[in-house]
């Protein structure tokens, strides 16, 4: 067997509303996919548990792996409560997360929290400004064309949460991709295929990171080992069609030339999952997070969960 080279990471479902425990749920689940071996374990933001106070919890519990957000949503919550909350997260985890931040889309934002979503590459780029330096523990005074952040006075350091977290944003057009690497560590990306990693978002970040150090490029996918491409690939048609509809996500599937999510996903035997993740690799991701959740069975994420385990670098 040949290693990917690169580090594979496993984005965790949200628990069932019918478990008993959902952060009890979350940590059983991160400790399986610890002891088989991957590297990092990522969690979303929706509308019910909170993804940082959940990493920081299961930081506490399981000690192997890097934990990442991807991603904590920008607009629902302020540059310094951000920060204050990340902060706590590294020093509870023992200085093992990962920051991933987007604006999410416009219809939650303008819908779900009555923010306007104009100038999102503008508040992301405000948003930066006033956040990395409290992360590393600094006072800010930031008055932007979107957010205040002014904490002048008052101490914003967290005992134990240096280093700050890498910082990785949502980033899939030209100038969020700018802001990415002028300013954060990096991106993190779903539904974006080879093409669109090794034409669009590598060269864009690289050039927009110039004398920085190299951005990390944490690709996402939907992932399933299976003897039975051509079913699971019918599931993942079902099962990721909303995708679809969502501009952005709609958006880097035209990119890629893809009708459908499914198309993207990487689906087949282990060889197969093998070389898709190597070809990733050499198209400049620095991490992988597989994804099987949506149209998998839970056999099918144990064989995926596995094999990925025995691959990561």
């Amino acid at each position: 067997m040949v290693s990917s080279m690169i580090p594979i990471g496993l984005a965790l479902d949200l628990p069932s509303p019918e478990v008993t425990n959902a952060v009890d749920d979350l940590v059983a689940r991160a400790r399986i996919a610890a002891d088989a071996g991957l590297a990092s374990l990522w969690l979303g933001q929706m509308y019910d548990i909170d993804a940082l106070t959940a990493i920081a919890v299961i930081g506490r519990e399981v000690t192997r792996v890097m934990l990442g957000t991807a991603v904590t949503t920008t607009y629902s919550r302020h540059p310094i409560t951000m920060s204050s909350q990340a902060k706590t997260t590294q020093a509870a985890t023992g200085g093992r997360l990962t920051l991933g931040i987007g604006v999410s889309h416009r219809r939650p934002v303008e819908q779900r929290y009555g923010y306007s979503f104009d100038r999102p590459a503008r508040h992301m780029r405000e948003y930066l400004t006033a956040l990395l330096p409290l992360l590393r523990g600094d006072e800010v005074s930031f008055h932007g064309q979107t957010l205040t952040a002014d904490t002048a006075g008052f101490s914003a350091r967290v005992a134990g949460s240096t280093p700050p977290p890498p910082v990785l944003i949502a980033a899939l057009g030209p100038v969020m991709l700018r802001v990415a690497g002028e300013l954060a560590d990096g991106t993190t990306t779903w539904l974006a295929g080879l093409r669109t990693i090794a034409e669009h978002i590598t060269p864009a970040i690289t050039a927009a990171s110039g004398s920085r150090p190299a951005p990390h490029i944490v690709a996402a996918l939907p992932v399933c080992v299976t003897s039975e491409p051509s079913a699971l690939r019918d599931r993942a048609a079902a099962g990721l069609a909303f995708y679809g509809n969502i501009p952005s996500y709609r958006a880097v599937l035209d990119r890629e030339g893809a009708t459908s999510a499914a198309e993207v996903a990487i689906i087949g035997d282990e060889h197969e999952v093998e070389h898709a993740i190597k070809r990733l690799a050499d198209a400049g991701v620095t991490h992988f997070v597989a994804n099987p959740s949506s149209f998998t069975t839970a056999e099918e994420r144990a064989r995926t969960i596995g094999f990925l385990g025995s691959l990561s670098a």
